[in-house]
């Protein structure tokens, strides 16, 4: 899998996000992420690049598989995680949401499988 940064990462995830509710367009990304157009533009084109999104100018879009695949990856991380702490740990939603945000960046494949068996774990208790 390509390593990308965290702002990547999170372009990823929200299209993925939003392909799920219909086409995709920059000021679409823009809106929900609160940043402007150009570099919502910027970031697409890296990942266009990249091969990880097709998009047309002023068009729409679309994740190639490895984007999705990527997307996926990423979006499952948050999940889990956000879920872990409000779940298991009584944080808040709107903390637990920030905080996942910015570990799904950084948490290794080792720590993912733990917390994940961990989580399993306790939900057969």
């Amino acid at each position: 899998m390509k390593k990308l940064s965290p702002s990547l990462e999170d372009y990823l995830e929200t299209i993925h996000i939003l392909e799920q509710q219909g086409p995709v367009h920059v000021t679409d990304i823009a809106n929900e992420l609160g940043l402007s157009k150009p570099s919502v533009n910027r970031a697409v084109k890296t990942l266009a690049q990249d091969g990880l999104c097709d998009h047309e100018p002023y068009g729409t879009i679309r994740l190639t598989e490895e984007g999705s695949h990527i997307a996926s990856e990423v979006l499952f991380r948050h999940v889990t995680i956000k879920g872990f702490l409000i779940q298991q740990l009584g944080i808040s939603e709107k903390v637990a949401e920030e905080d996942a945000c910015r570990m799904e960046h950084v948490v290794s494949a080792e720590t993912m499988e733990k917390l994940i068996a961990y989580i399993k774990k306790s939900q057969d208790q």
